[in-house]
């Protein structure tokens, strides 16, 4: 029997804007598989060094794409990471930029310890939408979806409208 083709689904933006807790819950609705790159890194130590001044490990990106290269190509997976670039245009069938209003960004990041420079940054990095940018840069443009992501009620409307593309996407692909 010959397996069902499963899309590729990016979900990116700024930390703290939801991706994780989109994430788990599609897998859990799609059957998808779901992949945390920051999970995925620290089980694979998948690492170049350290970053002083963020207080955090160095990605090594290049690992970390020959770690996902064949489960990639086989399709039917979730990518949740805060940046997009990095990632073979082939891969993925669409893209979700998820937004979050930058008061509510700054106090979820508040609460998990962010501070200084980190805190401001990433909080700046909302403000210009850069990971939408590089997002519009790297993938197609008609893939390339921007969801507000602040309320419970936005996290329904976009698990269905995800639910909703990928059940189509399995029917005109298979």
């Amino acid at each position: 029997m010959k397996m069902k083709k499963l899309p590729n689904i990016l979900l990116t933006g700024t930390p703290g804007v939801g991706k994780t807790t989109l994430g788990k819950e599609l897998a859990e609705r799609t059957g998808l598989t779901y992949v945390n790159i920051g999970d995925l890194a620290k089980e694979g130590e998948l690492y170049d060094g350290f970053d002083e001044e963020y207080q955090c490990p160095i990605l090594d990106e290049d690992r970390v794409v020959d770690e996902l290269e064949d489960k990639m190509g086989e399709g039917g997976v979730i990518v949740d990471y805060h940046g997009c670039d990095l990632f073979p245009e082939r891969w993925f069938h669409i893209v979700f930029v998820l937004s979050t209003e930058n008061g509510q960004l700054y106090s979820r990041l508040e609460s998990r310890g962010y501070s200084g420079k980190k805190l401001q940054d990433n909080v700046q990095c909302e403000i210009f939408q850069t990971i939408y940018e590089e997002a519009m840069e790297a993938y197609r443009e008609e893939i390339v979806h921007q969801l507000p992501s602040n309320t419970p009620e936005d996290l329904e409307r976009n698990l269905d409208q995800i639910v909703q593309w990928t059940e189509q996407w399995v029917k005109d692909n298979n």
